[in-house]
């Protein structure tokens, strides 16, 4: 079936899940045209994402991931993946696209496709969590569930409104039963601690009960195995890779904040981890080349720009340290998400996204990779829950630090924390 005919399938047949038409203006597609207001940046950003989405959106609101999403994976590793990789697709979509849905003050153009997809997003929780349903998820089966619970998780309190407070009541119960049974599963030794400590930060947060215990372990092994630099060891020992940007830093921080928040944590904690993500995110920044490339090392580097959510998280949370104007990141993160999401075969015909960091490349995939895992990339894109307004958008652009070395530009020296 081609992809846009399945699309508009699927918005022509929603379940009985969906609010009433009335309650959202008619689009045939949330790729619809955008006009080139604000900024020619976010309304490449904006249809950009929602390129990458649709299809995990539409399909999920129909309760239909499971038989409409392709199951990529490495050899011999796609059956157990096919138990696993649809939670993960959904998790990670929304964990990136959540600001933006959660974003009040959009533009005309923007709120559209921002309420379509906000609406196909409780569509598809409430059918993920539900046990009728032919779209019911694996939240507890297997230890690759409590991971992508965790990104559901981060979703929510990245967009409460959207996608907790408008959920319908029944979809709610249900959603905090599929956390809950998440419990069952041990997370490794490693930032896994974090999953199981960011699932019960939301569930605190909606339910006004959490586990503490899981929150504060988390925490407190982080701070062991904090190196020094602005950068975790992901476990005991130091790992040269991505994994502070991909789970560490921006789950630690949500963790903690959402404990601050509710008078459970100390701010002064807050204040201690935020110091190390603005350092961090200098050292984010001057990793990204003059083209937009970056360092390809280490573990799942089929995540794409998704290598670049702390610095995406720490711009959205306003964090940004003095050195990192605001235009010189939107630039450096502009020039990651075209590098990594342009070439040729990251697209399948029906828009699902491919293994590879730049193009179709299946032996990037390590076993743990599939379908659902490249949807991290997602995370990249957090900055567009700041206004149009904001001067993450407003400010000219500027080049970043390795673009303005090597054309010879006179740069500052860099320190450590």
């Amino acid at each position: 079936m081609k992809r846009r005919s399945f699309i508009t399938g699927v918005g022509a047949g929603l379940s009985a899940l969906s609010l009433p038409a009335a309650a959202l203006p008619a689009v045939p597609s949330v790729l619809a045209a955008l006009p080139t207001k604000p900024t020619a940046d976010r309304d490449y950003w904006v249809t950009t994402l929602l390129r990458i989405v649709e299809p995990v959106l539409a399909a999920g609101a129909a309760g239909k991931l499971k038989t409409a999403m392709p199951v990529e994976s490495a050899a011999g590793q796609q059956e157990g993946r096919r138990k696993v990789t649809h939670l993960e697709a959904l998790g990670r979509t929304l964990a990136g696209l959540a600001p933006w849905l959660e974003l009040a003050d959009a533009s005309a153009a923007e709120q559209v496709r921002q309420q379509r997809c906000a609406e196909l997003a409780r569509q598809a929780i409430a059918h993920a969590v539900n046990p009728q349903s032919p779209g019911f998820l694996n939240f507890s089966q297997g230890g690759q569930p409590v991971v992508d619970a965790a990104f559901l998780a981060h979703a929510l309190l990245r967009a409460p409104s959207q996608l907790w407070t408008k959920l319908p009541a029944a979809a709610q119960q249900q959603l905090v039963q599929a956390l809950q049974s998440s419990r069952v599963i041990k997370p490794v030794y490693s930032n896994w601690l974090l999953f199981s400590g960011i699932i019960e930060a939301a569930l605190l947060k909606f339910t006004g009960s959490g586990d503490l215990m899981r929150m504060d372990y988390a925490i407190k092994e982080h701070q062991t195995w904090y190196k020094g630099d602005g950068t975790y060891g992901d476990g005991p020992d130091f790992h040269w890779d991505y994994y502070n940007s991909y789970v560490i830093q921006p789950m630690l921080l949500d963790v903690v904040g959402t404990l601050v928040t509710a008078g459970k944590e100390n701010k002064e904690l807050l204040e201690r981890l935020q110091a190390r993500a603005r350092r961090y995110a200098v050292v984010q920044e001057r990793l990204i080349a003059p083209d937009g490339s970056f360092a390809a090392f280490g573990r799942s580097l089929a995540y794409r720009c998704g290598a670049f959510q702390h610095l995406a998280q720490v711009s959205l949370q306003q964090l940004l340290p003095a050195e990192l104007p605001a235009g010189q990141v939107r630039s450096a993160l502009t020039a990651v998400i075209r590098r990594t999401l342009e070439p040729k075969g990251t697209f399948d015909a029906q828009g699902w996204l491919q293994i590879g960091l730049c193009g179709h490349q299946p032996g990037i995939g390590e076993t743990y990779i599939s379908t659902g895992s490249l949807y991290l990339c997602t995370t990249a894109f957090l900055p567009l829950g700041l206004p149009a307004s904001d001067p993450y958008w407003t400010s000219p652009a500027q080049d970043w630090t390795a673009r303005r070395i090597w054309s010879g530009q006179d740069v500052k020296t860099d320190h450590a924390l």
